[in-house]
């Protein structure tokens, strides 16, 4: 393979696709790059992407008291209390929750 020039579909600049890419892209399977790399990391922070949680939002924490011990906890989920919520320490001591 052969470095193949791609011109950009966002910002239509001509970008080189080098012989390893192709490489590299055909080992997985994947379809040659429409855009060049900056337009690919601009895409990517607009969708927020790249971030520690695979590209997910961080998990909102609420606020809760845990019915054993009494401590003041963080769960990810809004308790609505019907149920007993426990601390990470509570709940890892007594399987039996």
């Amino acid at each position: 393979m052969t470095t193949t020039m791609i011109v950009c579909a966002a910002c239509s600049t001509e970008f080189e696709f080098t012989a390893e890419e192709q490489e590299f892209y055909d080992s997985k399977g994947f379809q040659p790059p429409k855009k060049c790399k900056p337009c690919r990391d601009a895409a990517k922070q607009a969708r927020g992407g790249g971030g520690g949680y695979g590209g997910r939002s961080e998990r909102q924490l609420y606020d809760a008291v845990c019915a054993a011990c009494g401590v003041n906890t963080q769960v990810p989920f809004r308790p609505n209390g019907s149920k007993p919520v426990y601390c990470r320490d509570c709940y890892q001591n007594n399987s039996s929750y």
